[in-house]
C-alpha cells in the first residue's frame, strides 16, 4: 500500500510527464493553411486543381524545412460550388481549424460571399482568379489579373490587331462580368463605339442551351462590321457554347472569341476542335518558354503522377500568392495577420513567364498580359503580350465615381478607397 508521500510524488511524476507532453506537442505544432476551392458542383472543373496545386505547394515547403521551424498542414474545405456555403466554410477554416492564412475561391460572388468573414476574424485571404476590380480589401490579397490586366488589353488587341469594329460581350450573369463589361462598354464608347454596334448577353451558370443566343450573335456579325465576342462565361457552361458555335458554322477567323475564363484546365478532356483558333486573355500559359515554367510542370506533373496534367493561369497566381506570403511571413518573423499585411508590401518573387512579379500597396500584383490562340491539343500559342508588367488597377479609370479612387494599405493611410479629389478615405475599400 502506497503512503501519501508516495502518491503525491506519483502524482507530480504523472503532471510532469503531461506537461512534458504538452510541451512536445507544442514543439511539433504545425501551422496551418486554408484551402478553400470547390471540389463539387459547376464550378469544380476549375477549382479542384487549385487545390491541388496547393497541395504541392504545401508539400514543396516542407522539404525545404517548412515554416518559421514549423511543418505546413493543409486543411481543404468543399464549398461545394455554393456561394453562401463559401462564408461558412471560412468561418470554419479561420475560426475553428486557426489557419494562418486561406488560399481559395473561384467566382467574385464567392469571394463577396467571404470577405465579411476575414474582415471580422482578421485573417488572410489569396484570390488567384481574374476578378472585376472595384475593390481592395485590407485582408484579401488579389493575385488573378484585375481588368486592366486582362479584359482591356484584350479589348485593344481585337481592335488594333484583328481590327474589331462591332462587339458582342457575353457573361455568366453575375458579379463578375456585370461589372466587367460595364467597364468594357464604358471603355468601348469612349473610343468611339457606337450603342449599335454593342450587344450585351448574360447566362446562368451551368447554361446549356446555346442555340438561341448563338444565332443572335451570328445574326449581329452579318452586318459588315469585323464582329468579336468577348466572354466572362464561367465553368461548364462553355462546353455547348462553343459547340454551338461550331454548330451554327461560326469559324474563328469570322467572329472570334477572346474568353477570360477559358484556360488549359476547362479544355483537358475535352473535344477542341469548336475551339481551335479562338483567344484567351491570361497573364500565363503553360505553353510559355521559361525556365521557371519548365521546372514547375515537370514538379506539378510528378506530383500528380500523371504527364497528362496541364498548367494554367489561376495555378500561376496561386504559385505567386503563397510564395509572397511565405516570404512575409519569414520577413515578419510571425504569422499574425496584422504583421505579414504590413510585410507583404513590395514584396517580389519569381512568376513562371521569366520575370519577378511584386505586391504593390493597394493588395494587387504586377503581372505580363498574353493573349493567346487555342490548339487542337488544348494548349494555346501566345500571338501578344505586352512588353513589360502591368500594375493591377483595383478602381477603373474608365467608371467615373472610381476614377478619382485608389488604395493604398500601407501606413498611415491604410485605405482602400482613397478619394483624390476630395481627400478623404471612404472607407472599407469594398
Amino acid at each position: 500500500m502506497k503512503t501519501h508521500f508516495q502518491n503525491r510524488l506519483a502524482a507530480a511524476a504523472i503532471a510532469a510527464g503531461t506537461l512534458l507532453g504538452a510541451q512536445a506537442v507544442s514543439a511539433q505544432e504545425t501551422i496551418k493553411v486554408g484551402i478553400l476551392h470547390s471540389l463539387s458542383g459547376t464550378m469544380a472543373i476549375s477549382e479542384t486543381t487549385l487545390k491541388d496545386v496547393m497541395l504541392m505547394l504545401i508539400e514543396q515547403q516542407n522539404a525545404k524545412g517548412g515554416l518559421l521551424g514549423k511543418k505546413l498542414e493543409a486543411v481543404v474545405v468543399d464549398p461545394a460550388s455554393n456561394w453562401p456555403l463559401f462564408a461558412e466554410k471560412a468561418r470554419e477554416l479561420i475560426a475553428g481549424e486557426k489557419v494562418a492564412a486561406v488560399f481559395g475561391c473561384w467566382t467574385s460572388v464567392s469571394r463577396k460571399s467571404v470577405l465579411p468573414v476575414f474582415e471580422e476574424l482578421n485573417s488572410l485571404l489569396f484570390y488567384p482568379v481574374q476578378y472585376e476590380g472595384e475593390e481592395s480589401q485590407r485582408n484579401v490579397f488579389y493575385t488573378g489579373a484585375a481588368p486592366n490586366q486582362q479584359a482591356i488589353p484584350a479589348v485593344d488587341y481585337l481592335r488594333d490587331v484583328e481590327g474589331v469594329t462591332r462587339w458582342v460581350l457575353a457573361g455568366t450573369d453575375y458579379v463578375y462580368p456585370r461589372t466587367t463589361n460595364k467597364i468594357l462598354e464604358t471603355y468601348l464608347k469612349d473610343s468611339g463605339v457606337p450603342a449599335e454596334d454593342i450587344m450585351i448577353n448574360y447566362t446562368p451558370f451551368g447554361h446549356s442551351d446555346w442555340q438561341t443566343i448563338v444565332a443572335e450573335i451570328k445574326k449581329f456579325g452579318s452586318a459588315g462590321k469585323k464582329t468579336a465576342v468577348v466572354s466572362t462565361i464561367n465553368g461548364d457552361a462553355n462546353v455547348p457554347f462553343y459547340k454551338e458555335l461550331a454548330n451554327q458554322g461560326i469559324k474563328a477567323e469570322d467572329i472570334p472569341v477572346v474568353a477570360f475564363s477559358v484556360g488549359e484546365e476547362e479544355l483537358a478532356g475535352i473535344d477542341t476542335g469548336p475551339l481551335v483558333g479562338h483567344l484567351a486573355a491570361w497573364n500565363y500559359f503553360m505553353s510559355v518558354e521559361a525556365p521557371e515554367n519548365a521546372e514547375f510542370i515537370k514538379a506539378w506533373q510528378a506530383f500528380t503522377k500523371n504527364d497528362k496534367r496541364v498548367s494554367n493561369d489561376p495555378m500561376e497566381a496561386h504559385y505567386i500568392g503563397f510564395n509572397m506570403w511565405v516570404k512575409a511571413v519569414e520577413k515578419a518573423g510571425t504569422i499574425d495577420p496584422d504583421a505579414v499585411i504590413d510585410a507583404i508590401v513590395g514584396v517580389a518573387v519569381p512568376n513562371l513567364t521569366g520575370g519577378y512579379s511584386a505586391m504593390m500597396p493597394n493588395h494587387h500584383i504586377t503581372k505580363p498580359v498574353l493573349i493567346g490562340e487555342i490548339q487542337g491539343n488544348g494548349q494555346f500559342d501566345v500571338v501578344w503580350k505586352t512588353s513589360g508588367l502591368v500594375v493591377g488597377d483595383e478602381w477603373s479609370d474608365f467608371l467615373p465615381d472610381s476614377k478619382p479612387l485608389i488604395a493604398d494599405w500601407r501606413k498611415p493611410m491604410s485605405c482602400g478607397n482613397f478619394n483624390t479629389v476630395t481627400g478623404k478615405c471612404g472607407g472599407k475599400g469594398t
